[in-house]
């Protein structure tokens, strides 16, 4: 499950419909300059042959400054922590009391973190994912983001709005194992302290640069 986080840290129907879900998304990336959320996270493995699929549940919070500046903070049922601060992307497992820390622009682009808090527009996240809406399903708008590039563990992300309000990300890799991200509490815009966006790995820990 934590390699599903940190690989956190990421169409169909009429033109009316289809044309509601980009403009949530696209209206998102203009206006969202900003914000903070709580979120729950539900990742459901594959079942395998003769067992049913398994969860499992984690919350915590989020926060993001356009461009390329994110951080989560899982709380429960373990802390993990994932920072962007505009150049290095850093994980630290407090139970492994662990730290690694990757070159930004090389793992950012078509992650589920860039379609909510890294683009500065539209256009750049076309430059990475092949954007499609999707019909209103369980009163939200959608939108189906595919990577450009393929040689990644991500299959496809699906965005849901409820208006121009970020509401879930359902995350899909290539091995079959599904992640639902639920945003509650969504501030937009609201001051976020540039230290959020800091991080320092804890004395002791050990610190992996790949």
């Amino acid at each position: 499950m934590k390699k599903a986080i940190s690989a956190l840290v990421l169409g169909l129907a009429t033109f009316a419909v289809q044309a509601g879900g980009l403009e949530a998304l696209e209206n998102f990336v203009k206006a969202a300059k900003s914000g903070r959320a709580d979120f729950t996270q539900v990742v459901t493995a594959p079942a395998r042959e003769g067992q049913t699929a398994r969860s499992k549940t984690s919350s915590g919070t989020f926060e993001f400054s356009r461009p390329s500046r994110f951080r989560f903070d899982y709380r429960k049922p373990f802390q993990q922590t994932i920072v962007a601060d505009g150049q290095t992307l850093w994980l630290y497992d407090a139970d492994l009391n662990q730290v690694t820390a990757r070159k930004q622009d090389q793992v950012l682009g078509s992650t589920p973190a860039a379609l909510i808090a890294a683009a500065p527009d539209l256009n750049a996240l076309r430059r990475d994912f092949n954007l499609e809406a999707a019909p209103d399903r369980d009163g939200l708008q959608w939108v189906q983001a595919t990577p450009k590039a393929r040689e990644g563990q991500l299959n496809h992300v699906r965005i849901g709005f409820r208006g121009d309000q970020l509401a879930v990300l359902e995350i899909l890799d290539s091995f079959g194992q599904k992640s639902v991200m639920t945003f509650n509490q969504l501030q937009l815009n609201a001051p976020v302290a540039a230290g959020s966006f800091e991080f320092t790995p804890p004395k002791g820990a050990d610190v992996m640069r790949q």
